[in-house]
């Protein structure tokens, strides 16, 4: 066996440790806790999306109403 073979060898084996460690072996790797996180995150922004088209609502029909009223005040 070379040098060049015996070293690729050894990458190869180096490179099998990672994806085990990456995809887990029989075990959520870091690959699915990666995913989870990521799914929580568009979750919570998704959340935070609902709760700024409510705010948004809100705050165009507080206008409105401030709108109303200040013209019905200026006709008396």
């Amino acid at each position: 066996m070379t040098d060049f073979e015996s070293q690729v060898l050894q990458e190869l084996s180096v490179l099998k440790v990672q994806m085990e460690q990456l995809l887990g072996i029989g075990q959520p790797g870091r690959l699915q806790q990666l995913e989870g996180r990521v799914e929580e995150h568009e979750r919570s922004v998704q959340r935070l999306k609902g709760a700024g088209v409510v705010f948004g609502g809100i705050l165009t029909m507080l206008h409105i109403l401030i709108a109303y009223l200040i013209e019905r005040f200026d006709k008396m």
